[in-house]
């Protein structure tokens, strides 16, 4: 199925495909691309480690890119998208939801700030069609909401390596958390943003769609050259697939659209009213996601840490120890950095921090402990 959600159309490819695939990457469809998912060498626990460990580099061309701007561009899209963008100045990120009325997320995205007339945003490849869609529709007179997927690549720098990486190609690498510089590189403009998917301190680089491929072959040059200084390990600048952006993401506790979110998962459910403006007087959802936050969800996204070697997958069913189902997993793994099983799942009410459940795993049970996200502490702040 393609972005636009029709069957048997052919898949997108990211600017990069010849590379990954002459790096012997094993690919997949995913979200209506045709992408990554490991490479030759090593597979998903050694991307994963270099990434916690050093850095790793990842095509995530796929995510969406769209511009919404105009005079009051800013003010419309805080009247609709769940968090509040008066939180933030130019030159921020701020990860934010699209709602639907019901309280349902359409999708989870990150806005960028450049200024009250223009907003920048990353919202997941599958669902990039339909926010434009529904932002376009409510657009008033002046504000321009443009899809601009193609014209962008997205390369993510992650790991506590990653900034002496960009530093080396004389980047922009000391700005905040969630913040991001306007800056050029080789003559073509280039977004430099410290944000990523991954709890590691890292960057998310957008380049022109055609300007990708030589950003990607410069950066794995210098990690060439730092490995060959001692600055880095001798695998020098890691290519990672999203099986590792996964397993990494997962420990973090970070929801994926479609799994842990979705229209039928609000986020007061996934542990996302921190991503909400409550004081708002308006934002899609809010009248729905008050009354369900006042009354309190009927479920809630716990991790799960395996106390046995079961390893839990997503739709499998959660049990308390009476053997009564109580939830279901929602994303399920083997932690690289762990060296076990872990999960997320929506529970009930009466699950509890620190109780034992079993998950139905192909018919025999695992025992796992219920605990609050995340599994591995964070380091997106660090450096």
């Amino acid at each position: 199925m393609t972005a636009d959600g029709t069957p048997g159309a052919q898949l997108r490819r990211s600017p990069l495909d010849t590379r990954h695939r002459a790096l012997g990457a094993k690919m997949s469809d995913f979200g209506g691309w045709e992408m990554p998912i490991e490479y030759a060498g090593g597979g998903v626990v050694r991307e994963h480690t270099a990434v916690r460990t050093s850095v790793g580099l990842f095509d995530v061309s796929h995510l969406g890119k769209a511009v919404v701007r105009g005079p009051g561009a800013a003010a419309f899209l805080n009247s609709t998208l769940a968090n509040d963008l008066e939180r933030i100045g130019p030159g921020q990120a701020q990860y934010t939801l699209c709602c639907d009325p019901g309280g349902g997320v359409v999708d989870d995205l990150i806005a960028y700030l450049r200024s009250p007339a223009e907003v920048f945003l990353v919202p997941n490849a599958a669902n990039t069609a339909e926010v434009v869609r529904r932002l376009a529709a409510a657009a008033p007179a002046g504000v321009e909401v443009r899809d601009q997927h193609e014209e962008y690549g997205v390369l993510a720098v992650q790991g506590p390596r990653s900034g002496l990486v960009l530093a080396r190609l004389g980047l922009p690498h000391e700005h905040d958390y969630m913040s991001f510089v306007e800056s050029d590189w080789q003559g073509q403009p280039l977004i430099v943003c410290r944000t990523g998917y991954t709890g590691e301190h890292g960057y998310e680089l957008l380049p022109r769609w055609d300007a990708t491929g030589a950003l990607w072959d410069a950066l794995r040059r210098v990690g060439e050259e730092l490995a060959g200084t001692g600055e880095l390990d001798a695998a020098g600048v890691v290519p990672c697939g999203l099986g590792a952006r996964d397993t990494l993401r997962t420990e973090m506790g970070y929801p994926l659209h479609g799994q842990d979110l979705s229209l039928q998962i609000s986020p007061v459910q996934a542990r996302l009213g921190w991503a909400v403006g409550w004081g708002k007087p308006q934002f899609w959802g809010r009248q729905a996601l008050i009354a369900e936050r006042e009354l309190g969800a009927t479920r809630l996204l716990w991790a799960l840490d395996a106390v046995d070697r079961a390893i839990p997958r997503a739709h499998m069913d959660v049990l308390d120890t009476s053997g009564r189902t109580v939830g279901v997993v929602t994303s399920g793994t083997f932690s690289p950095t762990l060296r076990r099983g872990i999960g997320l799942a929506l529970l009930d009410r009466s699950v509890g921090e620190g109780d034992e459940v079993a998950v139905d795993v192909r018919g025999r049970p695992g025992r796992f402990r219920v605990v609050k996200p995340p599994l591995v502490r964070p380091s997106t702040r660090v450096g």
